[in-house]
């Protein structure tokens, strides 16, 4: 048996997420029938991170265990072609020892988070941005956002779907920056809540609108309760964007 690590690029549009539903298709079913047409063998994907239906992945990490000899190159280029024409591409596939796992391994993860800051109707980043036709300050949601970096109980900023044993995580980078009409928000951490990156920039929106003041961020914080949360962005504008391992 060998265990393959896939770096996954994948468009969450038509997906009801990363993990296997069984209400609709995911990226995990679409990468082990990709498996199953090229080895026969039904093996299960295990992946760094969790995401959400129409959230996409610039290189999400995963594995595969699989008994049949393969090269990883031969076994990349199989899934790729099997996989069309769901929006996964395998970007990267390697042999790795057996005790590496995809997610326990996993030691630090980032997103990003796309705002297209304009009044026309987004066509070509369709489904890939959150389109917010008000002026945005981005250096007061930047301003604002440092309140979030550390250690803290997230409850505010946790889905009431979240599995999570506990709300506190330690955030280590949150930053936003403007790119022309984009406004970009980065986010690192060991790990997060269910839906803790779109709550966060949905408060950060709302005080680059200027509804909310920047201090209003913390006070939200502070309040512990779901119910303090001003916005949770839409899906479509967050990517997971690397995993990082030892």
């Amino acid at each position: 048996m060998t265990r393959f690590a896939l770096t996954l690029e994948f468009d969450g549009t038509p997906f009801m997420g990363l993990q296997r539903q069984a209400h609709g298709p995911s990226v995990q079913q679409a990468v082990e029938d990709a498996v199953f047409a090229t080895t026969g063998e039904r093996a299960t994907m295990h992946a760094a991170g969790r995401t959400d239906a129409g959230v996409h992945a610039l290189a999400m990490r995963a594995h595969v265990d699989i008994a049949r000899p393969i090269a990883p190159f031969r076994l990349m280029e199989a899934l790729n072609a099997h996989m069309r024409p769901a929006p996964v591409s395998v970007l990267e596939c390697e042999e790795r020892p057996e005790d590496w796992h995809a997610r326990f391994s996993c030691i630090g993860r980032s997103y990003l988070y796309r705002i297209c800051n304009r009044r026309a109707p987004l066509t070509l980043e369709a489904n890939r941005a959150w389109l917010v036709h008000q002026p945005l300050d981005a250096d007061a949601m930047h301003r604002a956002a440092q309140a979030l970096v550390g250690r803290h109980d997230f409850t505010t900023f946790r889905s009431v779907h979240c599995q999570a044993t506990s709300p506190v995580k330690t955030l280590d980078r949150l930053e936003v920056r403007r790119e022309g009409e984009f406004v970009l928000v980065e986010a690192a951490a060991r790990s997060f809540l269910h839906h803790q990156v779109r709550s966060m920039v949905g408060c950060l929106a709302l005080v680059g609108m200027g509804r909310w003041a920047e201090a209003e961020v913390a006070r939200a914080l502070a309040a512990r309760d779901r119910q303090a949360l001003g916005l949770n962005a839409p899906p479509q504008g967050l990517y997971f964007v690397d995993a990082a391992y030892p």
